[in-house]
């Protein structure tokens, strides 16, 4: 499990290899990842939209951002966490994933990015 802490709110991340299937010709790597946003601050907070930057081993990268996760936009009071999955195809039997969710304060108003810590995509069997 990958961990990371900015402002108050941490992001915790597992991932998992799903399997490799043919699509236009060509391999392609199903990767799943799951997600617990938990709110360690003293305000109230929501996740307004999420940014990520995906990149294989074949150094091929996608952008991906868009409001929101999953379509849902969790407001989290102090203690509260929200965890989600999805997932990911890369070209290649390795590749990583790191990004922010831009995230409100209510006490505040204020705009802000929760870091969400880079982590290792990879098929076991390709680690030897």
């Amino acid at each position: 499990m990958i961990q990371q802490v900015t402002r108050g709110i941490k992001i915790s991340v597992n991932t998992n290899f799903e399997g490799t299937f043919l699509k236009n010709l060509g391999s392609r790597f199903a990767f799943s990842y799951h997600i617990t946003i938990e709110n360690q601050s003293n305000d109230s907070v929501q996740l307004t939209s999420r940014f990520w930057k995906i990149k294989d081993a074949l150094n091929n990268t996608e952008i991906v951002q868009g409001e929101g996760v999953i379509g849902q936009k969790p407001v989290l009071k102090p203690g509260e966490s929200h965890t989600y999955q999805s997932g990911c195809l890369l070209s290649s039997p390795f590749g990583s994933m790191s990004g922010y969710y831009n995230m409100i304060s209510f006490t505040s108003t204020r705009k802000f990015r929760v870091k969400i810590p880079t982590f290792k995509l990879s098929a076991p069997y390709a680690l030897n």
